[in-house]
């Protein structure tokens, strides 16, 4: 009797992760190489414009990945790890979809703050709040502290994928891989 392939996420779901990843990838890059240029240049000023809609497609695309997953099951990790990781990969998991949504609510709130709205294809989105330099201080340094939180958490969420692949050899890391086949024995596909 073959052997069933290990479960995964829908494909969708692994294709919306994936997507975000690059696009977060992008939403950092263009903060962190925006100081390349010099302040009021028009490259400077294209980095920091396209920051914010970067911002928003992360925004959009994190709400379509939570209705995804909390309408459908998360596949189970085979064998099954010791209930202190499964609890703190639900909190990391909590943690970053948090990151994802305040994230882009607190720099849109931070640009109305500064008197400014953004506008997508010509269409001007809304002040939401008055213009207030005080109140887009605090914002400015709570997205920037978030953002550095940001990095942690990507950053132990890539190693707890590497730590399931290549230390517990389970299939954890198949479960959102691009790959279509199942690997011979998980944790060296």
């Amino acid at each position: 009797m073959p052997q069933q392939p290990p479960a995964r996420y829908p494909r969708g779901i692994i294709a919306l992760h994936w997507i975000t990843l690059l696009l977060l990838i992008a939403v950092y890059a263009t903060m962190e190489l925006r100081g390349v240029f010099p302040r009021g240049s028009a490259p400077r000023d294209a980095m920091k414009t396209a920051h914010y809609f970067l911002g928003i497609a992360v925004f959009a695309l994190t709400w379509l990945r939570l209705g995804l997953r909390l309408s459908g099951r998360i596949p189970p990790i085979t064998p099954q790890p010791p209930k202190w990781q499964s609890m703190m990969a639900a909190l990391v998991a909590l943690a970053l979809y948090g990151l994802l949504l305040a994230m882009p609510v607190i720099g849109y709130l931070l640009l109305n703050a500064e008197g400014h709205a953004p506008a997508i294809a010509g269409m001007q989105l809304p002040l939401l709040i008055p213009a207030q330099p005080g109140l887009a201080e605090s914002l400015e340094g709570w997205h920037e502290r978030i953002a550095v939180a940001g990095y942690w958490l990507v950053g132990l969420h890539a190693l707890a994928a590497i730590y399931h692949h290549h230390v517990r050899r389970d299939d954890a890391l198949w479960r959102m891989s691009l790959r279509r086949r199942a690997p011979v024995n998980p944790g060296n596909g």
